[in-house]
């Protein structure tokens, strides 16, 4: 098969033309070159089209521009390569007439802008790898010299110092911009590369602010479905209880029974005829007492307030709660602030005292316990300075607290 390639016997780099070994063996010295049916990679990157002879040269070029996807057009490149050195120029065989070619050509390092160099070596790089990345660059700038040593930071010669002949005097390309076309370009550059940061930031704090919504909610859903299973939980075993208490009573009631008959038959009397045994109605004579009946407390009429309004809401747990602790806030408002009358002074027609109190059966009963009256044609809920009592305010937070805590509240 034709040879598709020169390879460097010394370093093993593949070559497309005899130009390009003649170049190579000028930059490194070598000289052992063999004819190669193996092909120069062409890996093309297709975001920006840059062409990569290997592997190391496709990693920087994803290193620096985040390109990862590149396409191998070896075999459409690949071409049979000639070996026959190129004729010498008209200038070099009048030389060679001339004698001029007998003696070495005397070789001497590039001038480079001592600024830049100035700059390139307090970066940290070597005189040596950055007056070579200038020359070869042709002096532009620090942007141009840095972006040449990161594409050849493989090549074998980075660090060797460069050398031209002494009587060829190589003319850096002018610059396409000005200093000041070049200064604005690359502020437009900062620019545009902190707007694109700053999108970015906002979409990340977005798309995290939205799993902290998620994550949130997922919690108080989880949270409220342990809840009601609880409450279930418990609700099942007490009815468990209840229907074994009731069991309990029945083998009592059924062992009396068995008693009583075997007393009957023992004493030679006839079984107890079930129908004389239990009257259909038992009448109950009422006796007088003479004791005094004992008046419910305030304590036990706010008890039963709250109770009937739980029962009243038993479908809505959320809302009787949040009835229980508004009404905590009413009555520990006015207990710490006894004398401030925006405290004992409630709008009835207000839509949140509505929404958390007034809507609910039993919300303004127990108000009303802790002392407030209505006025003003019932617009208003007022508690008069001289009508604070401590006590009272004391035992409707103790009720309030309790049926705040305990989750068998208004249950049983």
């Amino acid at each position: 098969m034709a040879g598709l390639s020169l390879k460097c016997g010394e370093c093993g780099t593949l070559l497309k033309s005899v130009e390009e070994a003649q170049e190579h063996a000028e930059l490194t010295s070598h000289s052992n070159f063999s004819e190669s049916t193996e092909a120069v990679l062409n890996l093309v990157c297709t975001t920006c089209g840059k062409p990569c002879r290997s592997k190391t040269e496709t990693d920087l070029h994803t290193k620096r521009t985040g390109h990862t996807d590149f396409s191998d057009k070896t075999s459409e490149a690949a071409k049979q390569i000639s070996l026959e050195v190129p004729k010498p120029s008209a200038d070099l065989e009048e030389s060679v007439v001339a004698g001029e070619t007998s003696q070495p050509e005397e070789m001497v390092v590039p001038e480079v802008d001592a600024k830049l160099l100035e700059e390139l070596e307090a970066m940290g790089f070597s005189k040596a790898r950055a007056t070579r990345a200038l020359h070869y660059c042709g002096n532009v700038s620090v942007e141009a010299a840095v972006n040449w040593v990161v594409e050849h930071e493989n090549d074998l010669d980075i660090d060797e110092m460069p050398l031209v002949p002494a009587n060829k005097k190589v003319e850096p390309p002018k610059p396409a911009l000005t200093p000041e076309e070049m200064k604005t370009k690359a502020q437009e550059l900062r620019e545009r590369a902190r707007k694109k940061k700053e999108e970015e930031e906002k979409r990340m704090e977005r798309e995290r602010e939205k799993e902290r919504i998620r994550v949130g909610k997922e919690l108080l859903e989880a949270k409220r479905i342990e809840e009601e299973n609880e409450r279930k939980r418990m609700l099942a075993l007490r009815k468990a209880e209840k229907e074994e208490e009731k069991r309990a009573r029945e083998k009592i009631r059924q062992k009396l029974e068995e008693d009583k008959a075997e007393r009957r038959r023992k004493l030679g009397l006839p079984p107890e005829d079930p129908v004389d045994a239990k009257p259909a109605t038992p009448v109950v004579e009422e006796k007088k007492s003479f004791l005094p009946v004992k008046p419910a407390t305030k304590a036990e009429r706010m008890r039963d307030c709250l109770r009937s309004l739980k029962q009243n809401h038993k479908d809505d747990d959320a809302k009787v709660k949040r009835a229980f602790q508004t009404l905590m806030t009413y009555v520990g408002n006015v207990a710490k602030n006894p004398n401030e009358e925006k405290f004992r002074k409630i709008r009835l027609s207000n839509p949140s005292f509505q929404d958390r109190v007034g809507s609910l059966k039993g919300g303004i009963e127990f108000l009303e316990l802790c002392g407030f009256e209505k006025i003003e044609g019932g617009e208003f809920l007022f508690l008069a300075r001289d009508k604070v009592d401590m006590a009272v305010l004391n035992s409707a937070g103790s009720e309030l607290n309790s049926a705040i805590v305990n989750p068998f509240f208004g249950v049983l």
